[in-house]
């Protein structure tokens, strides 16, 4: 047996368990759309950061790619490990080192066909009403179709999104949250 047939080629993208997301607000609130992509749910901006580089390299990049705008000022605002689950092959353990910025753009939103689904601008009350629908799907008053069909928040901005202060929720809804990441 040859190494090449011990090691079959495939065209499956390994994780690398580093993301990052962006949050972009405006006077219309904060960007959010539907992931065109498993896992589901309504998401800001985010991706890995393979080869990138940086993460506000991964940053800029991400935001170019999803929508079309171009990044002109970028914001660390917290970096965590969540055990979220993503559609890559996982290698070592499920989850990834999240960098959350807030970034100023330009330019004319040219949403991913690939990747975006129903942009929108959220105001903090709508968000905190998609948050409780991400809490029904936790619970169990909603399937995973039924969530995939009219998605909540993506389970993995919950706790983003509450230590950001940007939604409120108790601490045991956020460690239900985990169950479905």
């Amino acid at each position: 047996m040859t190494v090449a047939a011990s090691f079959p080629v495939t065209n499956e993208v390994s994780c690398d368990h580093t993301s990052v997301g962006v949050l972009i607000s405006g006077p219309e609130g904060l960007l959010v759309f539907e992931r065109a992509t498993p896992p589901a749910g309504l998401a800001p901006v985010a991706g890995h950061i393979d080869q990138h580089g940086s993460p506000g390299q991964a940053a800029r990049n991400e935001v170019a790619e999803e929508v079309g705008l171009t990044v002109t000022r970028l914001h660390p605002l917290l970096t965590q490990w969540r055990p979220n689950h993503c559609r890559r092959t996982p290698t070592g353990p499920i989850g990834h080192q999240w960098w959350i910025f807030q970034a100023e753009v330009h330019g004319t939103m040219r949403p991913s066909a690939r990747e975006v689904r129903a942009p929108r601008w959220v105001h903090p009350e709508q968000l905190q009403h998609t948050a409780l629908r991400t809490i029904d799907y936790a619970e169990g008053r909603l399937t995973r179709i039924e969530f995939e069909r009219r998605p909540g928040l993506a389970p993995v901005w919950c706790h983003f999104l509450h230590a950001l202060q940007l939604i409120a929720l108790p601490p045991s809804t956020l460690d239900r949250i985990d169950t479905v990441l």
